[in-house]
């Protein structure tokens, strides 16, 4: 980690300055329209929004939305990150192509609770779907869930729709570019820690997703195994690694004894994970641990 991040709320603006990266493949037009009309309706803020093309040229974009085209799928982390250095703001919003915000004052809200809590360094707001569908308990990122309304700390994220103090954002590294999908949400709460700040599920926050399976990508459960010792790896002290990875394989045996052929593809990809090269680590420290502790959830599950 680059250093601690001094636990200061951003200068207060009567209109604060907000960033904002739409990651897209172009496949979902109006799904993602209806995200950017959702974030140009925001009210008391001032945006630089960019549409990032991830292997496409964004077009038919609305006005006030710049594009951002690049040649080729970099994945869903690294393309963030392209877009967060294209834009410029005191905070950075980061929004899939088929999230949306239904209400104008959201940014507005949930950078209050920065203003009021310094020591907050993410936010991730409750998600519905707008259709009425039940809403995937998976999207309170806590163990013990309790109503999707309570908000608290969390250790990791629904990637969909968070708030970052761009400080914040530019002192943990961004998003993890070599994960390429799945957990990626996790190693940002897990940096944002141990930054010195907390991660914060705020559940009087509304995100609208649909409730889609994530097991729909095809290479779901070797990316999900593979990434779960690369986040060891890249993150844990060397004696917590085994912890974490033996913690998680437990947890998938169980889920899926009935399921020998997924329960395959999964410890291949644990396999993949301790035999090819993570990227960087950046180790976070004893100290980040014993707080993560003590808030409720060390880091070996």
């Amino acid at each position: 980690m680059p250093g601690t991040t001094r636990r200061h709320a951003v200068l207060h603006r009567a209109r604060p300055r907000v960033a904002v990266v739409s990651l897209s493949q172009g496949t979902r037009p109006d799904d993602l329209r209806r995200g950017l009309e959702s974030v140009l309706a925001q009210q008391d803020v001032d945006l630089d929004v960019v549409c990032v093309g991830n292997g496409w040229e964004p077009t038919g974009l609305p006005d006030g939305v710049r594009a951002l085209a690049l040649p080729e799928n970099v994945g869903i982390p690294a393309g963030r990150n392209a877009g967060a250095e294209a834009v410029e703001g005191d905070y950075v919003f980061f929004l899939d192509d088929d999230a949306s915000v239904p209400s104008p004052t959201f940014l507005r809200d949930a950078i209050a609770l920065f203003e009021h809590d310094p020591s907050l360094g993410l936010v991730q707001p409750q998600v519905v779907d707008p259709s009425g569908a039940a809403n995937p308990t998976r999207w309170i990122p806590r163990i013990r869930k309790g109503r999707a309304s309570d908000s608290s700390p969390v250790f990791s994220v629904w990637e969909g729709a968070v708030v970052l103090p761009m400080d914040v954002y530019r002192t943990v590294g961004g998003w993890g570019a070599p994960y390429f999908y799945a957990h990626e949400g996790i190693e940002l709460a897990w940096r944002v820690w141990d930054a010195g700040r907390r991660t914060w599920y705020a559940g009087d926050l509304v995100a609208h997703h649909p409730a889609i399976d994530p097991a729909r990508h095809r290479e779901y459960y070797r990316l999900n195994a593979r990434n779960r010792v690369w986040l060891a790896r890249r993150n844990l002290p060397t004696v917590l690694q085994p912890l974490y990875v033996g913690s998680w394989a437990a947890i998938q045996v169980a889920r899926w004894w009935r399921h020998p052929r997924r329960l395959a593809t999964w410890f291949g990809g644990v396999r993949e994970g301790w035999t090819t090269d993570c990227g960087p680590a950046s180790t976070m420290g004893w100290l980040t641990i014993g707080r993560m502790t003590l808030a409720g959830r060390p880091p070996i599950i």
